[in-house]
């Protein structure tokens, strides 16, 4: 072992390695000595103004950033030790036993790919799997499709639902010359986030009526006519955008997996349009990952994979609209004042209860059931369990808070 002193002069000083970083960063000068080169480092890094104090960080003035509205009750549910709390803000199925559920032909598809010994982990390309791609526009158009069968449809594999979203959205503040877009009010809180940040104007069309807590029809009807938009839509020979996800159809939340399809007027448009989604995607992720889009592509391509599958997602509905009876049953035996029928009205995986956020605190609070501050629950995190314990919440909340 050196002796200290050895050691000592063997290791860089502080002053040595500061000059040394002054000669790669300051215009070249006479040579100078290392104090002196020191001290200059010092007076010039000292100027910019992102240079932190020690013990402290460039941005310690950086104010807390608010939950996201819907990822937020995940971190509040998380938070509360309660033994009877409810999660019925985020979008993802559970089991009757309330634990998120992988389809058998999911763990089937993904035993064959790690059976495979000819699989490895390359790069896809910007578009992503063409086998995906090209199974998923089938998926969604019909494998009969005019549009299909002519090679009008360009598709490229996205991050799931919102990246598809986010490309779409960049493609079209690129290429088309509107650059407005219409969304329902209400939607996901993310979508304006996602469209404005991609360059579009965002506008709104009326959708949900608070009243019936159903559609607005009319309200709808009358924002789409007075929008610009509408002549230009049926105007351009039926061309549009579709963004898919396989996040709940297929359980697939946490692979991201989506697709983004461009229906175009002609082939060589199509692989024009390609060519340009290849320009938004490479600098904004490069490609996307590989297993997910493997999967989906492994189950879409074998007919008695497909099969099983469309089994499974009818088993995961059918659960979905049973809770939504049994609640609407539990409202009505305890006697809630207003007409709940639209919870067995509504379809899909989520019901606009009508509760206001007074109310939805007040349940929160006293009920530790967790939902979205405009009323929405995910039907889908509910149980034979929890069904009576949200009917007595909603029941408290709408007779004593008004």
């Amino acid at each position: 072992m050196a002796p200290a002193n050895v050691r000592a002069a063997q290791a860089p000083s502080a002053d040595r390695r500061l000059s040394t970083l002054v000669r790669h960063l300051l215009p070249s000068s006479p040579r100078r000595t290392a104090a002196e080169a020191a001290a200059d480092a010092s007076a010039t890094l000292e100027s910019f103004p992102t240079m932190a104090s020690q013990g402290s960080s460039v941005f310690a003035a950086l104010a807390q950033a608010p939950e996201d509205p819907i990822l937020g009750v995940t971190v509040a549910y998380n938070k509360d030790p309660s033994p009877v709390k409810v999660n019925l803000g985020v979008g993802a199925y559970r089991t009757e036993e309330g634990k998120p559920l992988v389809l058998n032909v999911v763990r089937r598809a993904e035993q064959m790919l790690i059976n495979n010994p000819s699989r490895v982990k390359e790069y896809l390309p910007i578009t992503g799997l063409a086998e995906f791609n090209k199974l998923s526009a089938k998926l969604i158009f019909g494998a009969d499709s005019p549009a299909i069968q002519e090679n009008r449809v360009a598709t490229v594999q996205c991050l799931s639902g919102t990246g598809s979203l986010r490309v779409g959205g960049e493609f079209l503040a690129r290429h088309y010359h509107e650059r407005t877009i219409y969304i329902p009010q209400p939607t996901w809180g993310n979508h304006p986030k996602v469209f404005t940040l991609s360059g579009l104007t965002v506008r709104s069309y009326r959708y949900y009526d608070p009243a019936t807590r159903g559609l607005d029809f009319k309200g709808l009807l009358e924002d789409l006519s007075s929008a610009p938009s509408v002549r230009m839509f049926v105007a351009d020979g039926g061309e549009l955008l579709m963004a898919q996800s396989y996040a709940k159809n297929m359980g697939l939340y946490g692979e991201r997996v989506g697709a983004l399809s461009i229906v175009c007027g002609s082939a060589d448009v199509a692989v024009r349009v390609e060519s340009q989604l290849k320009l938004v995607i490479r600098p904004m992720y490069s490609n996307p990952p590989l297993h997910g889009a493997s999967i989906v592509a492994t189950i879409l391509r074998d007919s008695e994979m497909y099969n099983e599958w469309t089994l499974e997602l009818k088993a995961m509905a059918d659960r979905i609209i049973s809770m939504r009876q049994q609640l609407f049953d539990a409202l009505k035996s305890r006697g809630t004042p207003g007409d709940w029928s639209h919870i067995i009205k509504q379809i899909g995986m989520f019901t606009f209860t009508g509760l206001n956020s007074e109310q939805v605190a007040f349940m929160r609070q006293e009920y530790h059931i967790y939902m979205t501050s405009d009323g929405r629950i995910s039907m889908a995190g509910l149980s034979m369990r929890t069904v009576p314990h949200l009917a007595d919440a909603i029941h408290a909340a709408v007779t004593q808070l008004k």
